[in-house]
């Protein structure tokens, strides 16, 4: 049996949930532009980035806009969005996800953050949990989106970790991918029946623990 040596963990839905300030993002843009933006509709935006959540978003609405107008109506969502979680407070943090880092830490199991956000810094600043991080990967640092694997393999050199002594904490399909990719372990956090390839599934990290990591 490998000792884990390292936890990854994405961001958004494993260790905090920012969606809501994206879909609150995307429902005003929507509402200028003379359209409802639902709820329903936002599942369709999931692990997508930015310019294609717009296109989806412009397709629901039956609305045209040129390039010029797309880049102009993607930033003026981004500036909303920073915006909103520039006003995020420490008690946002998911249950058990400070926790269980922390118990990691304890253990000597190295932690980095894995995501494809731009704002991951400011966001573990306003939650206050950059300093449980020995390495931070964002959207700063990586160029290929996942499932492609390059955020985790950064993340593990970045941590001087093989990557088949490291697990993933992931919540959406493409990171689940990219954690396999990569050669790596990965737990999911939400649905089994969503997260099919991960090699165990919790509903968030409160239910994760030192003894279940070790099993992996």
């Amino acid at each position: 049996m490998n000792t884990v040596k390292a936890c990854l963990f994405d961001l958004d839905g494993v260790i905090v949930d920012t969606a809501v300030y994206h879909y609150k993002a995307w429902k005003r843009l929507a509402a200028e532009m003379g359209f409802d933006f639902t709820e329903n509709d936002n599942e369709r935006l999931k692990g997508v980035s930015r310019m294609r959540s717009l296109e989806i978003i412009l397709e629901i609405g039956g609305v045209t806009k040129t390039d010029a107008e797309k880049d102009e109506l993607a930033a003026r969502k981004n500036t909303w969005y920073v915006d909103m979680i520039n006003q995020m407070k420490p008690n946002e943090v998911l249950p058990g996800a400070r926790e269980f880092v922390q118990a990691c830490r304890d253990a000597g199991i190295k932690t980095a953050l894995g995501s494809a956000s731009k704002n991951s810094m400011t966001i573990l600043q306003k939650v206050d949990m950059v300093n449980m991080f020995d390495a931070i990967i964002d959207g700063n640092k990586v160029s290929k989106a996942k499932p492609d694997p390059e955020v985790f393999l950064k993340g593990a050199q970045e941590l001087d970790v093989q990557p088949a002594d490291c697990v993933i904490f992931e919540d959406a399909i493409a990171g689940v991918e990219a954690a396999v990719n990569g050669g790596m372990k990965v737990v999911g956090i939400g649905s089994p029946e969503v997260l099919k390839g991960a090699n165990m599934v919790v509903s968030g990290l409160h239910e994760m623990n030192l003894d279940k990591l070790q099993q992996l």
